[in-house]
């Protein structure tokens, strides 16, 4: 039962307990004016209509904390520019800052596991394991802002896939492992042109190099590729981590990931793929810089128009971090239903991998919550509360 907050206006507010007052809540399935009462850490109750209690967020939207379960943005602070190597923890201490101050409040650090060593060039090292010593050292001494949680991205077109996933244990609590393909010519690099553009543009690669690393990778794709998939699928199930798909082409590949046992699937390239992942019982997840863009910037399906036929379940920031409070508001403004919208970069995420915690505004669940104020060209964070704590 809620407690009707209004009518203990003159009642004093415990020192161990936060109240936020006169906010629009974005519940579950609904938009509400109300209050919430923070106690030790978790929603203790709300409450609709106002209050003159606690803190007055004047109408602001109160959302639960953002979830991101896919993101690059940790690689982008360990090497800041190719071959530009970071400490890993002063990378992870950075990361983390940037998530909070853009909402998220749970983030799942995509770290990749495989790595190419006989191709010089390739920008593919190793980092999985130092990575995650980084993180879950940071985490253990409470150094860390929001909740860090692994995913371990298994690039299938590598060399070392299998070594470095004998790396981790169920002591590392791996919670998500993802099927990674980067071979050119399938999935996101079907288009080997758009390949040629992004390494060209990113690493400065010359057309002759491209040659070289394109024939590598196609000749090491026919020697693994099957072998490290089942390798890969296997571990993840073996460590107790949700097993998610990556960018899913054809009805084939759907198939594949069933068969694995896959719960998400990370970016399906086409409507048919996403189509036969919703059949599967497979959450879609699509980059919310694609839903901002107006298309995928490797000219795979529009995330938009996946939307519009009721097929997108997840967004992820993927590359942009603030990308992801920007989008869940762009949702659910043109669909004209902002728990809808939120509930993409909240409630989904957290039933997708289990979280049942976290990801709405509910009694009894963490007090991961966000203030934001619309009216500008992108939402604007007034308040951040993780774990009931004010950031």
């Amino acid at each position: 039962m809620t407690l009707d907050l209004s009518e203990r206006a003159q009642a004093p507010v415990s020192a161990t307990e936060t109240v936020l007052s006169n906010a629009r809540l974005v519940l579950a399935d609904d938009v509400v004016t109300g209050s919430v009462r923070l106690v030790d850490g978790r929603i203790a109750d709300i409450a609709t209509g106002p209050s003159r209690l606690g803190e007055d967020l004047d109408g602001d939207l109160l959302v639960p904390g953002l979830i991101e379960l896919h993101t690059d943005n940790l690689e982008r602070h360990c090497e800041p520019r190719p071959g530009a190597s970071w400490p890993r923890e002063a990378a992870v201490i950075a990361h983390d800052a940037e998530l909070a101050s853009v909402g998220i409040a749970t983030v799942f650090d995509a770290i990749r596991v495989g790595s190419v060593i006989s191709f010089q060039k390739a920008n593919y090292g190793r980092y999985a394991r130092e990575a995650a010593d980084a993180i879950l050292g940071l985490k253990r001494a409470g150094a860390l802002r929001i909740s860090h949680f692994l995913h371990l991205r298994a690039e299938i077109c590598s060399e070392t896939l299998v070594e470095e996933l004998d790396e981790f244990g169920p002591e590392d609590e791996i919670r998500i492992l993802s099927l990674m393909d980067h071979t050119p010519g399938f999935r996101q690099f079907r288009d080997v042109s758009q390949l040629r553009r992004y390494h060209e543009g990113k690493y400065g690669r010359s057309t002759a190099d491209m040659d070289e690393y394109l024939a590598f990778l196609a000749a090491l794709s026919a020697r693994v590729s099957a072998t490290h998939e089942d390798a890969a699928a296997a571990r993840g199930r073996a460590l107790g981590a949700v097993l998610a798909s990556h960018d899913d082409t054809d009805v084939s590949h759907v198939e594949a990931s069933a068969r694995h046992g896959a719960r998400v699937a990370e970016f399906p390239t086409t409507p048919e793929a996403a189509r036969a992942c919703k059949d599967a019982g497979i959450a879609v997840m699509m980059g919310a810089p694609n839903l901002l863009r107006g298309g995928s910037h490797s000219g795979n399906v529009a995330a938009h128009d996946l939307a519009a036929e009721g097929l997108l379940d997840i967004l992820s920031s993927d590359y942009a971090p603030s990308s992801l409070l920007m989008a869940a508001v762009r949702l659910g403004e043109e669909g004209g239903d902002m728990a809808r919208g939120f509930a993409t970069v909240t409630r989904a995420p957290a039933r997708a991998t289990g979280l049942d915690d976290r990801g709405e505004i509910a009694p009894g669940l963490r007090a991961d919550l966000v203030r934001v104020k619309l009216g500008y060209a992108s939402p604007v964070i007034r308040g951040m509360w993780v774990a009931g704590a004010r950031l």
